[in-house]
């Protein structure tokens, strides 16, 4: 006899509901997300089978359920992976509109037993893990950056307009040491454009004479004092120094991720292909837990990325297409990035993006279709563990 289990997760207590092969709930029970209470689980379940196959499927595949999937793996036992959204919708075909726990795990219980679609989910080599928990962390940052700059930029409108647009604060980064200490148009009209570069060339700033001289004719437009003007220099300067020390972590972030992906058994072809750089490949490698053999197939891993258009036929009306709802944007990501550094560096890209334009097809249509066609190499790469070779370009056709 089969049974299934559905553990609806959560930071402190998961819910497990077991159910055998009528849908007939054998077990409910809340468990604390604890070692001892979570062995003493899969002990009460295994015991309740009775030697027979036990399916567990959650509706969260890290995070929260990390521990109880660890020790889950550890028992050899099968995991599916059932994304929360897909939770939500069944849970209306079941009776009653109330939302429980209890209810939640035995949607997940029930769906694991009818469906045949459910991605099987594996815990991660210890390597494509931790590249999961750096990448995480560097899109943290990189968003904390953003919003810092946003920031800036929006206090800086306030009182010295002709600042705000002179420099590019998320490239120039003499822009942003300027502002740890001159930010008021009074400020830098005293220093001058001398003292400025002086300073700025001495602290290592590069193009310091052009950022010199941007700031003070910024700061030559502009003679009238702001109200609360005084405040608002000191949150720049805050922002200021926030974005700096936000762009020496990620840094160090990018360095540590460079040496990681080193260790992976992929690294070597995934980096062989081009526009993958260390950190797609960590962001790739983190995504799909290092192995591909989960997907079958090149089309089922493109319906996961989202480069597989879904059909919406009705009646008499056939052939119409839209992206999938249901993708991981994490990879659609990966892919769609490193197929626009690829139109830099790999002619062959280059010629496949200029047809899709030539055959009418828009910029974004154009980098989907190049994104699905290096997916399905990239996919033939690791199947075969071998590395990128750039295919000879066409000779010419030669005149009679």
């Amino acid at each position: 006899m089969k049974l299934w289990a559905g553990i609806d997760a959560g930071k402190a207590h998961h819910h497990c509901v077991v159910i055998d092969a009528d849908g007939t709930r054998l077990l409910s029970q809340k468990i604390p997300n604890d070692e001892p209470a979570l062995l003493e689980l899969i002990a009460n379940v295994l015991k309740l089978a009775g030697g027979d196959e036990v399916l567990w499927a959650t509706d969260l595949n890290h995070g929260g359920p990390a521990l109880l999937i660890a020790l889950l793996v550890a028992h050899g036992q099968n995991i599916l992976y059932i994304p929360g959204r897909i939770v939500h919708h069944a849970s209306r075909l079941y009776r009653g509109e109330g939302k429980t726990d209890a209810k939640d795990a035995a949607v997940i219980a029930d769906q694991a037993r009818m469906r045949r679609d459910l991605q099987p989910l594996r815990a991660g080599d210890e390597t494509s893990t931790g590249l999961r928990i750096l990448t995480a962390r560097r899109a943290d940052k990189s968003a904390d950056r953003v919003r810092a700059i946003n920031r800036l930029q929006a206090q800086l409108l306030e009182y010295f307009p002709a600042l705000e647009r002179a420099f590019d604060y998320s490239r120039s980064k003499a822009a942003l040491f300027l502002l740890t200490r001159y930010r008021t148009p009074d400020g830098i009209r005293r220093t001058g454009q001398a003292r400025l570069h002086a300073w700025l060339k001495k602290h290592g700033a590069r193009s310091s004479a052009a950022v010199a001289q941007a700031a003070v004719d910024a700061a030559k437009s502009q003679h009238t004092t702001v109200p609360a003007q005084h405040l608002g220099e000191q949150i720049v300067a805050a922002l200021a120094r926030e974005i700096m020390t936000l762009d020496k972590e990620l840094a160090e972030l990018d360095a540590l991720i460079s040496e990681k992906v080193t260790e992976h058994r992929h690294a070597r072809t995934l980096l062989s292909m081009p526009g993958f750089g260390p950190v797609l490949a960590a962001e790739f490698l983190g995504a799909t837990g290092g192995d591909l053999t989960v997907f079958q197939s090149a089309d089922r891993f493109a319906g996961v990325v989202g480069l597989a258009p879904a059909p919406r036929d009705s009646g008499r009306i056939s052939g119409n297409h839209h992206r999938p709802r249901r993708y991981d944007r994490r990879l659609l990501r990966v892919f769609y990035l490193s197929g626009l550094s690829a139109l830099k560096s790999c002619s062959a890209s280059r010629r496949y993006y200029d047809r899709k334009r030539a055959e009418g097809k828009t910029h974004v249509q154009a980098m989907l279709s190049l994104a699905r066609r290096r997916l399905n190499v990239l996919w033939a790469m690791l199947r075969d563990g071998t590395t990128y070779t750039p295919a000879p370009a066409a000779s010419p056709p030669v005149a009679a």
